[in-house]
């Protein structure tokens, strides 16, 4: 592990709706420096797989219009094999190799967010975090935003434009689809063993709590940033003891 001023490789997850991109959208808006002062957050780079399975959904779409055989979904939108969750979350480290491929030093003055939920009917969090590399969580951090399936469902519901189903800030899925792939979560099974590190194979990695079922990343403003600002701050503190 890097010793550095800001945290060089945060991982974000949580429910769909949880709020991980609102609080990305925030962070973007913050001057740079008092965004590494207050959030110990550089200047960043963002990884979603929510763009790589929208391609996926696209092309499947444009093979059925050709008259050929779907490769990753059906015509529910539902993944034709479980190991394609994987495959996302090792494409997640491809696209961070590549960016430290191009640029050696980036860690030492940016800081790279990985974003993605995952439910427990797909593998779960445990199953996600067992396909990144030793290497890659022995950099990472991890803030998890909790929320309820409930209210996950709301903010799904509310957020959901039909007229661009592919914005990183307006996608939506199906109620039913949302509680079958997210009803059930593994997180906290997950990370019960240690209040502040994840055990995956010989890794510790810290992570901390985004508590948001009162839900402030909407609004945002400085309740949001007040709250992150604190949950950020006690996760460089997590990670400086790694």
């Amino acid at each position: 592990m890097s010793k550095h001023d800001h945290i060089p490789l945060l991982i974000l997850v949580g429910r769909p709706g949880s709020g991980k991109s609102e609080i990305i959208d925030y962070l973007k808006h913050e001057p740079e420096a008092r965004r590494r002062e207050r959030f110990r957050i550089g200047p960043f780079l963002e990884i979603d797989d929510f763009p790589m399975l929208w391609t996926w959904f696209e092309e499947d779409q444009i093979l059925s219009e050709m008259g050929h055989e779907r490769l990753h979904s059906d015509t529910e939108g539902y993944f034709l094999h479980h190991d394609l969750w994987n495959l996302l979350i090792r494409r997640l480290e491809l696209d961070y190799r590549k960016l430290l491929a191009d640029q050696p030093a980036l860690l030492e003055t940016r800081t790279v967010i990985v974003e993605f939920s995952r439910g427990s009917e797909h593998g779960g969090f445990r199953e996600a975090f067992e396909h990144f590399s030793q290497d890659f969580l022995q950099e990472a951090a991890v803030l998890f935003i909790d929320v309820s399936f409930e209210e996950s469902l709301r903010k799904n519901r509310r957020r959901f434009n039909p007229d661009k189903p592919h914005s990183i800030l307006e996608h939506g899925l199906p109620d039913d689809k949302l509680e079958k792939l997210y009803g059930e979560s593994d997180w906290t099974e997950f990370s019960s063993a240690d209040p502040e590190f994840l055990t995956i194979s010989r890794a510790r990695v810290p992570y901390v709590v985004f508590p948001n079922e009162d839900d402030v990343t909407t609004p945002g403003g400085a309740p949001l940033g007040d709250r992150l600002a604190g949950c950020l701050g006690r996760l460089a503190e997590v990670r400086a003891r790694r």
